[in-house]
């Protein structure tokens, strides 16, 4: 990459050319140090009364102005892998390419943001953070909490992650759990003699087809549910009785369950099995929207709410005993293609609303 494509990077002054010019910079999960560089030295560079932490490829940035609450606000660096490549445009008041909006959009909203540290109401928190689109368990955000927990702590959180402009409250829990049922192998010649593995696995993969958990509301938000059989394993060849048979099934949950209840209703399908072995359990996050700062930017910005469909690291963030919310610019609907698009419009409106909200003063944290 040239060097006047990178330097754009530290000279762009309006938030359309900022996110072009992070657009431009590759940077798939595992492979974001260049970026990282960048962001890290944008942020030295131009506001050098921050105080900015290198871990890896996150780069935490905060200020120590003793203000009564901290605000965080935060967001991934990397673009999701598998995704071929394809040159970054600027289309009259679009930007178009991969990352534009899943997140760069937002990201640029957070390095404009730290320019106006100074005179926010708050003691702000900035987390550039890495590898968050290739799961949950490697993003740099859990390193982040579980061995750098001073760098993010927070009396509430923002995630830039894409909103369309609204307010996105909670999210899910995504839960994996694997089923694996055993049996005895045998010549299909004879299958009396084995016991078989896939038969035994049948009732249970008929409830899991049958089960259609309801939408559940909490604070007037209606969160859906939905499981799904997402992989089956089994079998050894034409002629053999299979000993072994493992089942996958996927959970979105609504945050009334926590992860351990979410697990048992799934076991409960499958009584059959002789093992089960949760294999992914990012926690949910219940809408937190009477938190006081929360419920300010609502106000602030007259935002829509809506419930969070899917998991962001608003769950990880909660169980962490930080209330979070969604908030940034451009559609979800649109990430992960070659072709994301974020307009000129969806990126200054984040940025006017996000502004007014770190300036303004919010009623007291309960205790």
């Amino acid at each position: 990459m040239s060097g006047p494509t990178l330097s754009r990077v530290g000279r762009a002054d309006t938030v359309f050319d900022l996110t072009a010019a992070l657009v431009a910079v590759g940077s798939v999960s595992r492979d974001e140090t260049t970026l990282a560089d960048l962001v890290e030295t944008r942020l030295t560079e131009r506001v050098p009364e921050l105080h900015v932490t290198r871990v890896g490829n996150n780069v935490v940035a905060r200020t120590e102005h003793r203000r009564p609450t901290r605000i965080m606000l935060a967001g991934h660096l990397d673009t999701v892998p598998g995704v071929p490549p394809a040159e970054p445009v600027t289309r009259g008041d679009v930007v178009e390419g991969l990352g534009a909006v899943d997140m760069k959009g937002g990201v640029a909203v957070m390095l404009l943001l730290a320019e106006l540290a100074r005179d926010a109401a708050h003691d702000l928190t900035f987390a550039f953070y890495d590898k968050e689109e290739i799961g949950s368990h490697q993003s740099g955000m859990r390193l982040l909490f579980d061995e750098h927990r001073e760098l993010v702590t927070a009396d509430a959180a923002v995630l830039l992650e894409p909103t369309d402009g609204r307010l996105e409250a909670g999210c899910q829990g995504n839960l994996v759990v694997e089923f694996t049922f055993t049996g005895a192998r045998a010549h299909t010649a004879r299958p009396w003699r084995g016991r078989n593995a896939v038969h035994r696995a049948t009732p249970a993969l008929a409830r899991f087809a049958a089960f259609d958990p309801p939408p559940v509301e909490l604070d007037g938000l209606v969160y859906r549910q939905s499981a799904s059989v997402v992989a089956v394993a089994g079998g050894v060849q034409g002629n053999v009785v299979p000993d072994r048979c493992t089942v996958k099934v996927n959970y979105r949950h609504a945050p009334h369950l926590d992860t351990g209840a979410a697990i048992a209703e799934l076991t409960a399908l499958a009584p059959e099995a002789d093992e089960t072995r949760a294999l992914l359990t990012s926690p949910p996050a219940a809408p937190a929207l009477t938190h006081p700062a929360l419920s300010a930017l609502r106000r602030t910005g007259g935002l829509e709410v809506r419930p969070k469909l899917g998991w962001t690291d608003v769950g990880r963030f909660a169980a962490h005993g930080i209330p979070a919310v969604n908030f940034g610019p451009g559609d979800s609907e649109l990430a992960h293609t070659p072709h994301e698009v974020v307009s000129r419009y969806a990126l200054e409106h984040c940025l006017d609303v996000l502004r007014r909200f770190v300036a303004t003063e919010h009623p007291p944290t309960p205790n």
